[in-house]
């Protein structure tokens, strides 16, 4: 059938565009996780976590240029230097709005994020700045029959997936999992059994920075590490959580990766449709499932 075959055809050519999908739901799956964590824990919608995405990019990119700390180091000292200044944020400011509205928290975060930005714009310029891969993951890429596809690409997936899967056993299968999700539900109960509330709340909204910067890390060699790198992507990352359920975990990490290779395959087929196809889901969604396809009312 000459139209059965034209398909298959169109689709052995695009299956690159659809690998690179899933590289880019990698990092809808990182970011996502992190927002998902934040809100489901805290309750709180943090705009801030594109600014914080692309911090974990200047971290490395500062690590390495200024203090000659390379790519393995860094990976992971920038999430812990973000995740303390989100420790600084939640102690200063995040904290305030627990007991107010959700617009509160987002028209600060949103705020916040335009601050960082532009502070970091003001310093480095919007150019953007190279950061090499690591040696060990440069040299040839790897033939997988259909495509060349780079080592590094290959390392941010299998990354964020063990990264994704350590983040879900944690909160769903570990007793300080077990207190976190019991304190969302009620913290004075939870403090009475002698559980320091306050201090989980804030190491739970540091994760959730540091999850971020984790992928401005991983993002920084295949980007320009630039002010705008985070919000350009965090939109369609706000997307994938109202999709997968507000504060759901696997909901954000199988959305991510889900929505990647969606969008790649749009690229093959329908390729106008391609930065658009996401927000189309999202609607569909929202009209069958406002919960979301993970989330509960």
């Amino acid at each position: 059938m000459p139209v059965l075959e034209d398909l298959l055809f169109q689709l052995e050519l695009g299956l690159p565009q659809v690998v690179l999908g899933l590289v880019n739901g990698a990092f809808y799956a990182l970011l996502s996780l992190g927002l998902a964590v934040i809100f489901g824990m805290l309750n709180v919608i943090n705009f801030a976590h594109g600014a914080q995405f692309m911090m974990g990019a200047f971290v490395a990119w500062i690590l390495m240029a200024w203090a000659g700390i390379g790519y393995w180091p860094a990976l992971v000292l920038s999430p812990l230097i973000v995740g303390a200044f989100g420790v600084l944020l939640e102690k200063t400011l995040i904290s305030r709005l627990y007991k107010l509205d959700h617009l509160y928290g987002l028209l600060l975060t949103f705020g916040l994020a335009l601050i960082i930005e532009g502070l970091f714009r003001n310093q480095f310029g919007s150019s953007g700045l190279p950061y090499a891969p690591p040696e060990a993951l440069g040299g040839p890429p790897v033939d997988l029959g259909f495509m060349f596809l780079p080592k590094y690409r290959l390392w941010v997936v299998a990354a964020a997936l063990v990264m994704s899967l350590a983040t879900w056993l944690v909160i769903e299968k570990t007793r300080l999992g077990a207190y976190l999700r019991a304190a969302t539900e009620n913290a004075a109960l939870v403090q009475a059994f002698g559980v320091n509330v306050p201090r989980m709340v804030t190491l739970t909204y540091a994760a959730g920075v540091a999850l971020a910067a984790f992928a401005g890390v991983l993002a920084a060699p295949i980007y320009s590490v630039n002010p705008q790198m985070g919000s350009s992507l965090i939109i369609t990352v706000f997307a994938v959580v109202v999709i997968g359920g507000m504060g759901s975990i696997l909901g954000s990490v199988l959305t991510g990766f889900g929505l990647g290779l969606v969008e790649g395959l749009t690229k093959v087929f329908y390729p106008e449709a391609s930065s658009t196809v996401i927000f189309v889901i999202m609607a569909i969604v929202l009209l069958a499932r406002p919960a979301g396809l993970f989330g509960r009312a």
